[in-house]
């Protein structure tokens, strides 16, 4: 259980020499022989995509708070590459003990779409909490002839008609997404991909795929908008932010795929160190701009400490290396 800490004066003390080795073969900082108090200088949160895109909100958000609480800056840093592994890579070579992962769901996926992504999640990688969920939503256009969820189960089943869905490319988490609805649920779906999800969104528009996974983020503008239509999310549950649309789970209870929000730490980090942060972000769920942002977009926010991120990786990690293979997916 994560500890409740005081104000940003209070200094997690860290005594004694900690021998641990970094993943590039270098002594982290908090290494040091004698006392230490953590941080001790700025902190990167190394998001693994290009900048601008939906983790960077939550990641300075939290970054601004961090820097307040614990007297020194937190800065997040886009290192993009090779599907989220190089910014990953860039934190474990770091070595530096000032150096964590914000990333998202995707790195779970890695070690079954790469040979070698430079890293093992369970191994090189420890979870210090689950940031915040968002449900995957399946859209057609308004005039499209199947009008839910159901109706488009059973043509699916039936094979009367051959249903085509885009994504945001080969390998995405709306690829992946496609690939366990057409595993659970027993269809068929034409994948068609594309380079990024703008690409995605204008080809559904465009009349040119009948279906598209996106997240629920880029696809609440356009639902709210008319120029969409939800049929299901892929949450558990149904998402507050659209009440009335069905959860895939409703009707195939083996589905469920939100994508989720994390931050890790590099291996050999000190527990107090994972708890410290932890319990430094959990009063961020409730009454901040962070829960009103995360709130508005349809998603959950978590920042329930590393065990809930621990069994959510596990299963997931298993889950892709089963689900690809089937899907004639390899690693590349």
């Amino acid at each position: 259980m994560v500890a409740s800490m005081p104000g940003r004066r209070h200094l997690l003390q860290l005594a004694g020499s900690v021998a641990l080795q970094g993943a590039a073969g270098q002594v982290p900082a908090w290494s040091a022989t004698g006392s230490s108090a953590w941080p001790t200088r700025t902190v990167r949160f190394v998001v693994p995509f290009a900048p601008g895109g939906p983790v960077e909100v939550p990641a300075r958000l939290i970054a601004d708070h961090l820097s307040r609480r614990l007297g020194q800056p937190f800065i997040v840093e886009p290192r993009p590459g090779a599907g989220g592994a190089l910014g990953v890579q860039a934190v474990l070579q770091a070595g530096d003990g000032h150096s964590l992962v914000f990333t998202t769901s995707s790195v779970a996926t890695l070690p079954a779409l790469q040979r070698n992504p430079g890293f093992d999640p369970m191994r090189d990688l420890l979870p210090v909490t689950l940031v915040s969920e968002v449900p995957l939503a399946l859209l057609s256009r308004p005039d499209w002839r199947v009008r839910d969820f159901g109706a488009f189960l059973e043509r699916a089943h039936g094979g009367a008609l051959a249903f085509s869905f885009a994504s945001s490319g080969v390998g995405s988490t709306t690829h992946l997404a496609g690939e366990l609805l057409k595993a659970r649920a027993g269809i068929e779906l034409l994948h068609v991909p594309y380079r990024g999800a703008g690409q995605a969104v204008g080809a559904l528009l465009a009349g040119d795929t009948d279906l598209l996974i996106t997240g629920l983020i880029e696809a609440l503008p356009h639902v709210k908008e008319g120029r969409m239509r939800a049929i299901a999310v892929t949450s558990a549950a149904r998402s507050p932010a659209l009440p009335d649309i069905p959860a895939v789970a409703e009707a195939v209870p083996s589905y469920e795929l939100p994508i989720w929000y994390a931050v890790l730490a590099p291996r050999g980090t000190p527990p107090e160190v994972v708890d410290l942060l932890a319990a430094e972000m959990a009063p961020l769920r409730a009454g901040t701009p962070l829960a009103a942002r995360m709130e508005a977009s349809g998603a959950t926010l978590l920042l329930d400490g590393p065990t809930p991120l621990a069994r959510r990786l596990e299963r997931e990690v298993a889950l892709w290396k089963d689900v690809l293979p089937a899907a004639g997916i390899r690693p590349e």
